[in-house]
Order: structure tokens, then sequence, then C-alpha cells
């Protein structure tokens, strides 16, 4: 593999990783709230794919008014779940929660099938063309995504450490019942979470048309997988963490893409998982977590 084959590489991984770090965010602001691994996650994604790709093959709007569409459909929908399947059982074992997770992934999934059919939906690149540097060159779609989950990832990071809300998340995060003690509501908070990393995955599926412009009921199967590998990789509960292990996996999948392994990129992803868990399970920047007896 020679340089310039390489920083084409490092350029793909980024655009994918930039898509993989989006949904880790939501993965890791829901988890640092209640302590939920939220499954049903990328199938929120997969709802805001198929709201781009009806909004601009069947009705013809322009790409950014169906962007905004789906991030709004995504965010009234992960609010929805929020309030209809995972409130009832806040108090219960957080095993019921994660079952209950699963199942609206589940439902989302063979909704879709139901609604839209089983095959992919195929449309039109909606961000087209590029340039080149020396002798590697690069699409638009690729300057577009990165520069786009960066900006996400910054106004995130204001968001939770400068605003009243974002301090009110933080306060929930470390202690839900001083958190009550001391006036913040709780409901709000924890819906106010779920619609900022729903919006999130809805600006992902976006992100991840413009690399595959094509959308299927299961799409969001593996790449939410992948997100919660890049979560916990960089330390789930932590936004910066979130960002780097999206980077990262996305680099590593595309690296051992160009070494003519693309059957193994999955494997190798899972492999990653495995040696994080058995040798720092708090992830790059997760916090270890000691526990009273």
């Amino acid at each position: 593999m020679d340089f310039y084959t390489l920083i084409a590489q490092i350029i793909n991984g980024l655009q994918t990783g930039s898509v993989y770090a989006l949904v880790a965010l939501g993965y890791s602001m829901v988890y640092g709230i209640i302590m939920l691994l939220n499954f049903a996650h990328g199938d929120i994604i997969m709802v805001g794919a198929y709201v781009v790709y009806y909004s601009i093959a069947s009705f013809a709007l322009p790409p950014l008014l169906a962007v905004i569409l789906a991030v709004i459909m995504c965010t009234i929908l992960g609010v929805a779940i929020e309030k209809v399947a995972y409130t009832p059982l806040r108090s219960a074992p957080r095993l019921s929660l994660l079952i209950t997770a699963i199942g609206i992934s589940f439902l989302l999934e063979n909704g879709a099938q139901l609604l839209f059919g089983a095959d992919q939906k195929s449309m039109s690149p909606m961000v087209k063309g590029g340039f080149s540097m020396g002798s590697v060159g690069i699409s638009y779609a690729a300057v577009v995504t990165i520069v786009v989950s960066v900006i996400a990832m910054t106004a995130l990071t204001i968001l939770v450490n400068k605003t009243k809300m974002g301090k009110a998340m933080r306060a929930v995060s470390e202690d839900m019942g001083a958190a009550q003690l001391m006036g913040i509501s709780l409901n709000r908070t924890i819906s106010f979470t779920f619609a900022i990393g729903s919006a999130l995955a809805g600006i992902g599926s976006a992100l991840y048309l413009c690399a595959y412009p094509q959308s299927s009921p299961t799409m969001g199967s593996m790449l939410g997988i992948k997100a919660f590998v890049a979560a916990v990789l960089g330390g789930i509960g932590s936004i910066p963490g979130a960002m780097i292990g999206g980077f990262a996996i996305g680099i590593l999948e595309a690296l051992v893409a160009a070494a003519h392994l693309s059957m193994w990129k999955d494997a190798v992803v899972f492999f990653v998982l495995i040696i994080v868990l058995l040798f720092k399970p708090t992830g790059i920047l997760g916090k270890k977590i000691q526990e009273k007896v």
C-alpha cells in the first residue's frame, strides 16, 4: 500500500467513522443518563434514511429539506419510544429495559418491511463530485460528512457543558435522586436526552446516504452494533470518546478493506470489542466506577 492509497483509505475511514460516531453519541448519551443500551437506536437511523429517500424520490424535495424532515421525524420517534416503552419500566430491572430495547428494534425493522418492502431502495447521491489533492481523490460527500459530524460533536459538547439543560443532564447522570431533590425534572431531562440522541441519528441517516445511497429495513442493525462497539472503545458515556471510537472503527475497517480483506472487516471490529472488554473495559476515555459494598 503506497502513501496516497493510505491517505485515501484514511479519508474513507473518517467518512464511515463519522456516521458511527454520531450513532455512538446517541448510545453514550442515553447510557450516561439512565444506564440503558438503547439497541433500537440504529433502527431510528433506518427510519431517517427512508424519510430522506421518499422525500427526494417521491416528493422531489430538496436534499436539505429532506434531511431536516428526517431529523424532525427521528426526534419525534425517539421521544415517543422513550415515553411509551421505557418510561413505564424506569424502576424495573435493567434486563427488562434491555429486552424492551431489543423488542423495539425488531418492531421497527419488521414494521419497515411491511410498509416499504424488504428490497433495498436506491437513490442518486445527494452530494456529487469531488476534487484531487495530488494523486488522492476526495469526494465532497466525505468532506461534508466529516465536517458535519465534527460540528455536531462540538455543538453537543457546548450544549452539555454550558447550558442549563446540559447541567441538568450531567446532574441526573451523576445522581438521579439528588437531582430530583434539587428541583430538576427527571422526565423532561430524559426526554430531552432521547430527543438530542435521535436528532443525531437523523443527521447520521443523511450522512450514511451520502456514502451509501440506499436504504433497507435491516440497515440499522449492523450499523447500530458497530456504533455500540465504537462507544465501548471510546468509553461509553463519554461524548469525545464516542467520536474517537467511531473514527477509529471507521479507519480500521478502511485499512482492512485496503489490505484486500473486506470479508473480514466485520470480524475485525468485533475482535477489537473483545480485546477492549478484556484489557480496558472502560474504554479509551471511560472512567472507572467504584461501587460501595
